[in-house]
């Protein structure tokens, strides 16, 4: 079953991290993907635009409307994402823990449902 692990912070998140912390960060994420790209189970990763960059669209009443956001009332947001294929949720548990942003933010998992057949 596919999994979103979706990873969230917020301005303050590495407000506190010295250059050489961040890299190895991203070292240690780079490492936790490469392990599961070898096990079959890591399919895709994304890093997000700013959030100022962000627009949402909606219509009402046939109207198209753009508007600058998200503006949700959380103080966290989304700032990356990977899709995993494991055999179980508690698998999936199991790799959202390890992700090495957890210790800093926190990642959340959402079930995939079934592809679309354009997906094919």
């Amino acid at each position: 079953m596919k999994y979103l692990l979706m990873i969230y912070a917020n301005q303050d998140t590495f407000a506190d991290f010295a250059p050489d912390e961040i890299q190895q960060l991203i070292a240690d994420t780079e490492a936790q993907q490469a392990a599961l790209k070898e096990t079959g189970e890591w399919l895709v990763a994304y890093g997000v635009a700013d959030q100022v960059k962000c627009k949402t669209v909606t219509t009402r009443s046939g109207e198209a409307l753009v508007t600058d956001g998200p503006y949700i009332e959380t103080k966290e947001y989304l700032g990356s994402f990977d899709i995993i294929d494991v055999d179980s949720y508690e698998r999936a548990v199991e790799i959202a823990l390890a992700v090495p942003f957890a210790k800093y933010g926190s990642v959340e998992i959402r079930p995939l449902m079934d592809e679309s057949a354009s997906n094919e």
